[in-house]
Parts: structure tokens; C-alpha cells; sequence
């Protein structure tokens, strides 16, 4: 899987360009601003980019306007956007890109476990669509009202849905059988006025787009 890498800080790119070698993947550039990821995306055509979301020279928003571009003309580039903080603006924009179909939106202090990290470049990159915990939460705080319409365990189950899990997966974690996760995530659709689908990936999006427009 050929990979390239856009990471500001030398340290942390040289480790993240090495921890994705060793689980196979090809770093075929990793490079330091935005303007060398669209130019090393144009000339090696990666599967994958892994970017910082802010960059030189304006350590602003750069590489996520950048990924924002790259996937409008670039309709099956997987992305996963690292950023310090929960910054809700930005993971809309991006989440918004391409119908939300192979992206992700990681905080850098939270991926400590390598193995969850690669298992979630591997969804992302398969079509997924995986956002971290605390971004959910903190877009699920602000949306209140709408969600006041959702039970207890359906908020929990939707926090689990926008985070990227299956419904099997939510149903072991939550010990409760899978068409019991079905039937939770028929409701919450319908609570929400979502549509039933039964692609994955679009519900998630579908439901954080939700979550950003309030009741709208």
C-alpha cells in the first residue's frame, strides 16, 4: 500500500514513516507542507495520505485544505487527518470531502496503540470511514437537542456507529446480540429522519452530518 506522509515535525514524521514500514506499507514520500504533499500525491499516486492538519507555512488549516482538494480531483485517495486538538470545523470540512467515503480524523495524542493506528489506516483505506472518540463526543455535546430524542443506549450505540465500528462489533463490545444493534440503529435513523441504507460508511456520515447541522 503506497503511502505518502505530510508531518511538519521531523521527529514525528521520521517515526510515523518508520512504524508504517514495519507494518507494510510503502512510504513513498513524507514530506514537511502542504504544498510537497499535493506535489508528491501528483507524482507517486499513493493510495493513502496521512497528514497533519496544520502546517507550514501558516500552521493554520494547510493540510486540510490540501486534502480537501487532493480528494476532489482524486475521488479514491484515502486520507486520515492527524490533528492536537478537537477542532469540529475542520473534521467537518473533511468528513464532507468526497461523501465521506475512505477518511479519517485521528487526534495525535490519543493513537497510542499502534495496532488500533494500523487498523485504522487498513478501514480507511478499504472504504471506511473512522473518526476519534472524542471528536464524536464533543459533536454529540453539541448537538444535544436533536439527540434528545434517542434512549440511552441508542446514543451509545450511535457513539460506536460514528466512530467507525460494525454493527457485530458494537454488539460484542455492548454484549447484546447483532440484531439487537439492528433494531437500535433502525430507530436511531428514524429518530434522526435519516434514511435506511445499507451502506455502512454513508450512515456514518449521514448521522455526523446531523450531528453539525443541529435540527436543520
Amino acid at each position: 500500500m503506497r503511502v505518502v506522509l505530510a508531518e511538519d515535525g521531523v521527529l514525528l514524521r521520521e517515526g510515523l514513516a518508520g512504524l508504517l514500514a514495519r507494518f507494510g506499507f510503502e512510504v513513498v514520500a513524507a514530506v514537511e507542507d502542504a504544498k510537497a504533499l499535493k506535489k508528491a500525491v501528483a507524482e507517486h499516486e499513493p493510495e493513502l495520505v496521512v497528514t497533519d492538519i496544520r502546517m507550514p507555512p501558516g500552521f493554520s488549516d494547510e493540510g486540510l485544505r490540501a486534502a480537501v482538494e487532493l480528494r476532489k480531483t482524486r475521488p479514491g485517495l484515502a486520507v486520515i487527518a492527524l490533528s492536537q486538538y478537537v477542532e469540529l470545523s475542520y473534521a467537518a470540512d473533511l468528513l464532507d470531502s468526497n461523501d465521506g467515503v475512505r477518511v479519517g480524523y485521528l487526534l495525535k495524542d490519543r493513537v497510542v496503540d499502534v495496532e488500533d493506528f494500523v487498523s485504522a489506516l487498513r478501514r480507511v483505506v478499504e472504504g471506511g470511514t473512522v473518526v476519534d472518540p472524542m471528536v464524536v463526543r464533543q459533536l454529540l455535546r453539541r448537538s444535544h437537542d436533536p439527540l434528545s430524542r434517542l434512549s440511552s443506549r441508542e446514543r451509545e450505540v450511535l457513539g460506536l456507529i460514528a466512530e467507525g465500528h460494525s454493527n457485530a462489533a458494537i454488539a460484542r463490545q455492548l454484549v447484546v446480540s447483532e440484531a439487537t444493534v439492528g433494531k437500535h440503529v433502525g430507530n436511531i435513523l428514524t429518530k434522526l429522519d435519516l434514511p435506511l441504507t445499507e451502506d455502512k460508511h454513508r450512515r456514518v456520515l449521514a448521522v455526523l452530518a446531523y450531528l453539525r447541522g443541529g435540527a436543520a
